[in-house]
């Protein structure tokens, strides 16, 4: 897409909303390339599975974190794998499923006939067909009434028309009633939510792809799909550390953030703060400091800005050490830490703050945020917190 086709795009679009499903403007999605595709269930329904397992057990044993599909879940997951016979442009590298979601990769290797965003379109399509067999083939095999079922319900139905018939005389004797609007409209009603929830879609609209930028993402991608089931084990344990929240104010700033917050109680908490100026031995000799401090129980607070305060904060993380990371970019509702971020706040060791909306586009931090941070960071170490969500 050229660059005029985009702005008249944009000129038209409105207002710009956060949005996981967005395709890039600037990228070509019929070249060969590698994707990471997330589709959801429409209204998120656990259709596809139930998740099953040890949240905390080792990978590859026995009670490993893995779901147990449902025949849809199965159906989905074979039409994925199926994408190539459709299209031998590409490979399907792998696919995860999810309860209510699911993560596939795919390699374009050779340039497409048709946009990338057509080929989920044909699956999705292909999806649609196979749970509406899977509906025809659960409402053939219902089991129907025998003959013998049917006699003893004949006989009981006998037995009870003699003892009734005296009530059915006098019944027949009042006028029959008509039913009211109100049950006629309700009626038709509750026939039309049936025939809605018949064609309800089975996938939400559109789709959220991450493409491949260098090759060294791809491991992480695979153990990212890998480890889906163990995180949302994780998630339903300890949700409060795992989902974004709002309105958290601390002096005179409010933060959203995501994390565990009962690291603000903790009762040692220090800001850190090491000056672009210093030298090598300079820097090595205070982050040792700090580092002796957060073995001892302090929790390091810092925005990460100079090289030594980066040092720091990643040797008290990969140390384990509880954290509070200042951020310029905010958070939204739909938020979520990712990677080695995941597992730190899962285990109450992060906690990420920010006091700035979120954005989509990438920006360079300005002097003057990067001032506020670092105060924002002394603030965070000295004084307490005061929840308005």
């Amino acid at each position: 897409m050229t660059e005029e086709q985009i702005a008249s795009k944009k000129e038209h679009a409105g207002e710009k909303k956060a949005s996981m499903k967005r395709r890039d403007d600037h990228h070509d999605y019929t070249e060969r390339r590698m994707y990471m595709i997330t589709l959801e269930v429409e209204g998120r329904r656990p259709l596809f599975g139930r998740i099953v397992g040890d949240a905390f057990a080792p990978k590859g044993g026995k009670d490993e974190p893995h779901i147990e599909l449902t025949a849809l879940g199965k159906a989905v997951q074979s039409e994925w794998l199926g994408i190539h016979s459709y299209y031998p442009q590409i490979e399907v590298m792998a696919v995860q499923m999810m309860p209510d979601h699911m993560h596939g990769i795919l390699f374009v290797k050779e340039r497409l006939p048709v946009h990338l965003g057509q080929v989920i379109s044909g699956f999705k399509a292909g999806c649609r067909r196979a749970e509406k067999m899977l509906r025809a083939e659960n409402v053939a095999a219902k089991p129907q009434p025998t003959e013998k079922a049917g006699q003893q319900t004949t006989e009981k139905v006998g037995q009870q028309t003699t003892e009734k018939v005296g009530q059915q005389a006098r019944l027949s004797r009042q006028v029959t009633a008509v039913p009211s609007q109100g049950a006629m409209e309700a009626a038709q009603g509750a026939e039309t939510t049936k025939r809605r929830q018949d064609y309800r879609p089975l996938f939400a609209k559109g789709y959220n792809d991450l493409i491949l930028r260098t090759y060294d993402e791809l491991g992480s991608w695979q153990n990212y799909l890998r480890d889906n089931p163990r995180r949302l084990m994780m998630k339903r344990a300890r949700p409060e550390w795992l989902r974004p929240f709002f309105g958290l104010r601390i002096g005179q700033h409010c933060f959203s953030g995501i994390g565990n917050r009962d690291l603000l109680e903790t009762p040692k908490r220090k800001a850190v703060r090491i000056s672009r100026r210093l030298n090598e031995a300079e820097i090595t000799a205070v982050a040792t400091q700090y580092l002796k401090e957060a073995e001892q129980g302090t929790v390091l607070v810092s925005p990460a800005i100079s090289p030594g305060e980066k040092r720091v904060m990643r040797a008290a993380f990969n140390a384990g050490f509880p954290t509070i990371v200042i951020m310029e970019n905010g958070f939204s509702q739909m938020s979520k830490p990712h990677g080695e971020q995941f597992y730190a706040c899962a285990e109450g060791r992060l906690l990420m703050l920010s006091p700035w909306e979120h954005h989509n586009e990438k920006q360079k931090l300005t002097s003057g945020q990067c001032m506020q941070m670092n105060l924002m960071a002394l603030e965070i170490s000295e004084g307490k917190e005061d929840d308005d969500t």
